[in-house]
């Protein structure tokens, strides 16, 4: 059978891909190796943070106003709701990456905002318990998305549009024929005028050169929810998301989390948990005591009145690129082929634009969404960040 186009990978940007292309009238087909809705990639564990005052660079920030609006947009279609405003905090020391590039973000693009130090903070927000060197941005807008929730919003609305979804069937390799994709699974063989791949941890199998060049890099995350000892301090309405940063010792380590929601307990994580990177197939998805270790000596330092029991512990893996900037482009060589990789554990707020991206890239080879084209380009040039 012949399709308009194929997608790799049904998590939080191929779902919202194939609804785009879907939306357009595209015969899709969209492929999935495990479950729908599955927990071993990147989307789990029941939100993800998103937020404006983008502290990784500021060409972000017109991408996330496309991406609040497409998530109302979703919420409308599904009537449910699944983007909630808690309002967002960059802390860390004032010279820092996340306060300079968070102020950046704001006053470049006239964003609302508070600075606040240390203890204004904890007035304002009595969980945190930062030092005295640490500063805070205040951003009303910040806020989470459903992940879970949001894919399958997604596929729904993709399957009502007359998109055909397979799960449960691996891709085990695709060719260009002719100017025409073929893409070969485990139970069939399929044809399509263009192929978006958005696989994530397992995006550098599929397209060789992001492993030659490091710029989708798995690595082992753990989330843990721990019971707040002041439940009131960090309940949703009362607690904001936040983004942080801290010297320790002579490492900066930076870490995220969320008001009480879901799961009964206050979500925290940091970012290159333990800098273990893995082949996505056999990463170990146990959580162990070091992983809960690594996570409560924060919480006891930064947030002692969220230090309860434990209430659930999760892994996931971030896919990497070298300078934590994604990879949003055509193939090098195959302009039927687009590729999403590499969001460096903060892309799922974007999956609602990237999806419109992936579908602009599919059937025009470019998309207007898109005017940092080198902040994103599968042959920039790649350096390191801190």
């Amino acid at each position: 059978m012949s399709y308009d186009a194929i997608v790799i990978g049904m998590g939080s940007m191929g779902s919202a891909t194939a609804y785009n292309l879907a939306k357009r009238r595209c015969r899709v087909l969209g492929l999935e190796q495990f479950n729908i809705g599955h927990d071993l990639g990147s989307g789990h564990g029941v939100n993800r943070i998103i937020r404006l005052a983008y502290a990784e660079h500021p060409a972000y920030v017109p991408l996330l106003r496309r991406a609040y609006k497409q998530w109302r947009t979703l919420e409308r279609l599904t009537k449910e709701q699944l983007l909630f405003i808690t309002g967002g905090i960059d802390a860390g020391p004032i010279n820092g990456s996340i306060v300079k590039g968070s102020l950046e973000s704001c006053r470049c693009h006239g964003l609302i905002h508070e600075e606040l130090n240390s203890k204004e903070l904890r007035s304002r927000f009595p969980g945190f318990c930062l030092p005295k060197e640490m500063v805070a941005v205040y951003q009303p807008d910040g806020g989470f998305v459903l992940s879970e929730q949001a894919i399958i919003a997604y596929i729904r609305a993709a399957l009502a549009l007359g998109a055909e979804i397979h799960a449960r069937e691996p891709v085990t390799r695709w060719e260009v024929e002719r100017n025409r994709v073929v893409v070969q699974t485990d139970r069939d063989s399929y044809v399509a005028a263009k192929l978006v791949i958005t696989a994530g941890p397992w995006a550098a199998n599929l397209v060789p050169c992001l492993g030659t060049h490091k710029l989708a890099v798995p690595e082992r995350q753990v989330m843990i929810w721990t019971q707040p000892r002041r439940p009131e301090m960090f309940r949703l309405g009362a607690f904001p998301v936040f983004n942080m940063e801290a010297a320790e010792g002579s490492i900066m380590n930076r870490y995220y989390g969320f008001p009480v929601y879901g799961i009964p307990g206050f979500k925290f994580g940091k970012y290159h948990h333990r800098h273990e990177q893995v082949n996505a197939d056999g990463m170990d998805r146990e959580c162990h005591p070091e992983d809960e270790r690594v996570l409560r000596e924060a919480i006891r330092r930064y947030f002692p009145d969220a230090e309860g029991p434990t209430m659930a512990m999760k892994t996931c893996l971030f896919t990497n690129s070298p300078d934590e900037n994604f990879v949003l482009d055509l193939h090098p060589n195959f302009p039927e082929v687009s590729i999403a990789a590499g969001f460096s554990g903060h892309g799922f707020k974007f999956a609602s634009v990237v999806g419109e991206i992936m579908a602009d890239f599919a059937l025009n080879g470019k998309s207007p969404l898109l005017k940092n084209l080198d902040l994103f380009s599968i042959t920039r040039r790649r350096t390191k960040v801190n």
